[in-house]
């Protein structure tokens, strides 16, 4: 339905979305603390700005900060998949622009990220790099309008790296995902609390004993192999790098390729970005109710057309799991159809940790917004001086700090001799 320019499913909706973004705003200390200083009228009063980011309530307080600061905001969520119609419907309450409905087919998705582009916004806050992508391809008539974007994922960058590499990125970017607030907390904590909270509820089972198979051994892995661990369960982590795994046997984890450990496994999570990390020829070996999940950055981290092409059938076993039957009558339990599991099963990461994120979020678009022109075409790391300020913030939000280093401290730090 299309309301006040906006297009949404449902804006009756609006009041079950507004209590939880109200929500949001009562544990989300350090957005709030930033208004005054850096998010205000003054600084990034009258900005345009688009948001894609997965459109839960997390989302919609960052976009009523922005808002409230005298920005034009408008927000669409990262896919179809990743929409919540209530938050969408009280966004556009409050006065914001969306475009986004959930369960749409992603054809008609696409649209709405090609209308948050034709607004013309001064500066983006990304995920997956999907806008800074769509705007060097589809849209290049629109990249002068740009001043840059800040990008929250870690494939994202991955993919704004390889454009630098190749010559090809013409705006200056933060990689908000390199900041110390950003991954090591939300990638890291973030996603081990919340990826197991939505496994959890949606299987209904008991972790403890399991075994548990983490692909992946980046900062989300690190946090959903210690959060498993933490549950009881017995966990094998995947590698490609070396020395990742070898990390991980530090950590106390088994280290084996999928292939050695496919077929003993009870629940797998892919935390990759990397295409079919799981596929066909590792669900052919696992066994009768293996779980797969998918906490990466990437929605085919898991091989789901592989997979449908092996099943001789498939229901739905419970809300949230999909169970393939094999033709030997091995049945293998598919969760949120391979999309990412703790945001179609659940909330996402915390409200705290992302607080965080958003923090980092907001201020590195605004630092973009502000310094485009000095910044130049590239990636860009988070300035050090507000990741700290960040966190300094948090530790004055739990009634904590940090000290200081006297003068000859300092002094013997900046000595050689």
């Amino acid at each position: 339905m299309i309301s006040n320019e906006s297009i949404i499913k449902d804006p009756s909706l609006a009041p079950s979305g507004e209590r939880k973004i109200q929500w949001v705003d009562q544990h989300s200390p350090v957005l709030n603390a930033l208004r005054e200083k850096y998010l205000n009228k003054e600084s990034i009063g009258g900005l345009k700005i688009g948001i894609i980011v997965p459109l839960e309530a997390k989302t919609g307080f960052l976009a009523t900060v922005l808002a409230d600061a005298g920005a034009e905001v408008v927000v669409t969520g990262t896919g179809p998949a990743y929409v919540q119609d209530d938050v969408a419907a009280a966004l556009v309450a409050r006065g914001l622009r969306v475009y986004a409905i959930s369960g749409v087919s992603d054809d008609e998705f696409r649209k709405y990220l090609e209308k948050v582009l034709e607004f013309q916004p001064d500066v983006l806050i990304d995920d997956r790099a999907e806008f800074v992508r769509m705007l060097h391809t589809d849209y290049q008539h629109l990249l002068s309008k740009v001043r840059g974007a800040s990008e929250q994922t870690t494939s994202g960058v991955t993919r704004l790296l390889a454009m630098q590499e190749q010559g090809v990125l013409r705006l200056p970017v933060i990689a908000a995902n390199n900041a110390m607030c950003k991954h090591f907390f939300d990638n890291r904590y973030g996603t081990g609390q919340s990826v197991w909270t939505a496994i959890m509820s949606a299987t209904n089972l008991f972790i403890a004993g399991r075994e548990v198979v983490v692909i992946g051994y980046g900062w989300c892995g690190k946090g959903l192999a210690r959060r498993a661990k933490g549950l009881g369960a017995r966990v094998t982590v995947v590698e490609v790098d070396p020395v990742k795994g070898l990390e991980a046997w530090a950590d106390g984890f088994e280290v084996h390729p999928l292939e050695k450990c496919a077929s003993y496994g009870d629940i797998f999570v892919t935390s990759t970005g990397s295409p079919h990390a799981i596929d066909t020829q590792h669900i052919e070996q696992m066994k009768d109710g293996a779980i797969l999940a998918n906490a990466g950055g990437l929605d085919d981290e898991i091989n789901v057309k592989g997979l449908e092409a092996i099943a001789k059938e498939k229901r739905e076993a419970r809300r949230y799991i999909t169970e393939y039957v094999l033709p030997d009558g091995r049945r293998i339990h598919l969760l949120a159809e391979g999309f990412l599991v703790n945001l179609v099963a659940g909330d996402g990461h915390p409200v705290e940790i992302i607080d965080m994120t958003f923090a980092v979020q907001a201020l590195g678009m605004r630092h973009v917004a502000l310094h485009y022109d000095q910044l130049g075409p590239g990636v860009h790391d988070f300035p050090k001086e507000l990741d700290e300020e960040i966190a300094r913030l948090k530790l004055k939000s739990l009634g904590m700090g940090v000290g200081s280093l006297t003068k000859e401290q300092i002094n013997y730090l900046h000595s050689w001799r």
